[in-house]
């Protein structure tokens, strides 16, 4: 039980690994929210200055304040710049593309978030009980403030949906990233 090796010493990873462990084993919900309980109450304990090193658990309005951020941060670029309509034009005229180019925002979110290992980001809670929710908060964020910056700023015309929906894809890759990066490069 448990995942370090010889002679590593144990850290709070490996606390919620046997958690994680435990709640699998245990017999009601009513003791399954005990062990939540207890991770969350781990999570709490291990907060540090530190912005790496620390299991991230949970999504929660400083979260999604930190994805909105990221995703700002890496977007006005995309909104400002007119290579993003030129892509999105492109874009419009090839589905294919268009939608390969959406797929690869979301997997490169999904590895920013739980495959890099930037961070120990660890899934409280899922959406219909498969998709984590902070994968939903973070796309949802970029994908949001993509469609209304750019809409905002004129940047898009909704008379022609797909070049704007191809025009918000263009921008969504980098928000996205962004957005994954500044919710958990903080450590929150």
């Amino acid at each position: 039980m448990g995942t370090r090796g010889d002679g590593d010493e144990p850290d709070v990873s490996d606390i919620f690994d046997r958690l994680e462990e435990l709640a699998e084993t245990v017999d009601s919900a009513e003791e399954r929210r005990e062990v939540e309980a207890v991770m969350d109450l781990a999570s709490e304990a291990t907060r540090s200055d530190a912005a790496f090193g620390r299991v991230i658990w949970g999504f929660d309005r400083a979260d999604a304040s930190e994805a909105l951020l990221g995703a700002l941060l890496f977007g006005i670029p995309m909104a400002v710049e007119g290579g993003t309509q030129e892509i999105g034009a492109f874009l419009a005229g090839h589905p294919l593309l268009l939608a390969g180019t959406g797929l690869a925002a979301v997997s490169i979110t999904i590895g920013v978030l739980y495959v890099a290992e930037i961070q120990d980001v660890r899934v409280k809670n899922r959406l219909f009980g498969i998709v984590p929710y902070r994968l939903v908060g973070v796309l949802t964020i970029s994908f949001l403030l993509a469609v209304t910056m750019l809409t905002g700023w004129g940047r898009v015309d909704w008379n022609e949906p797909v070049v704007a929906l191809a025009n918000v894809v263009v921008a969504f890759v980098p928000m996205s990233l962004g957005a994954a990066l500044g919710d958990i490069l903080p450590g929150s």
